[in-house]
């Protein structure tokens, strides 16, 4: 006898009508089931590795997603939208907890010198080099220390993979403001690597 195939996954949109037409908390914790994991990695890193404090930003996303599933546009995705309220909240929780700013209107590099910033490039490094897992805790170090407008943007573009209008549409940006503040932040990771190479070849020729 021919196995049954499995019925078709319940979509997004299904599960979300479930709960606006009959409150039903089964199909909202199945939204909350598929989106939980990586809405809580984009937060720890929005929240430059502070896992407790991600664990409950995460909860409080999907508490005001419930709340406010009213007022959600199917015309984006329910994963945008969620980006959009975890990144509010984080962002929420950042400004009251942060004592200073860093404008950005001051270059990550080269600041108050009258010269051109310079783009670093590491290109002609072996690429096992690039992704050993040391080059990796320097970008997320890296990641972790850029202002909190550049890593939002950097974190939801480059790291959860947003495409430039969807990062626009969870911070109330234009897109121009989204690809320069990505191009920012691109530079000081860059410079930070660079920065990186540079004392690995001093050390490694110091020791020749």
């Amino acid at each position: 006898m021919a196995a049954k195939s499995a019925p078709p996954e319940i979509s997004d949109a299904q599960l979300i009508a479930r709960c606006l037409v009959g409150d039903d908390r089964h199909a909202f914790a199945e939204l909350v089931k598929r989106h939980q994991s990586p809405v809580r990695a984009c937060l720890r890193k929005l929240t430059a590795g502070n896992h407790a404090l991600a664990d409950d930003l995460a909860q409080e996303t999907f508490v005001l997603a419930w709340r406010n599933l009213k007022s959600f546009r199917q015309e984006v995705r329910f994963s945008t939208w969620l980006y959009r309220i975890a990144t509010n909240a984080a962002l929420m929780k950042y400004r009251k907890r942060r004592d200073g700013h860093v404008s950005l209107e001051q270059s990550q590099s080269g600041e108050g010198t009258g010269e051109p910033m310079q783009i670093p490039d590491w290109s002609q490094q072996p690429l096992n080099e690039l992704l050993n897992s040391e080059t990796h805790d320097v970008m997320e170090e890296g990641v972790e220390k850029l202002p909190e407008e550049l890593r939002t943007v950097f974190v939801l573009r480059d790291v959860e993979g947003l495409s430039n209008a969807e990062v626009a549409e969870v911070l109330n940006l234009s897109v121009a403001a989204v690809k320069s503040r990505l191009h920012r932040a691109r530079i000081a990771l860059r410079d930070r690597l660079n920065r990186y190479f540079a004392d690995k070849l001093t050390r490694r020729d110091g020791v020749r």
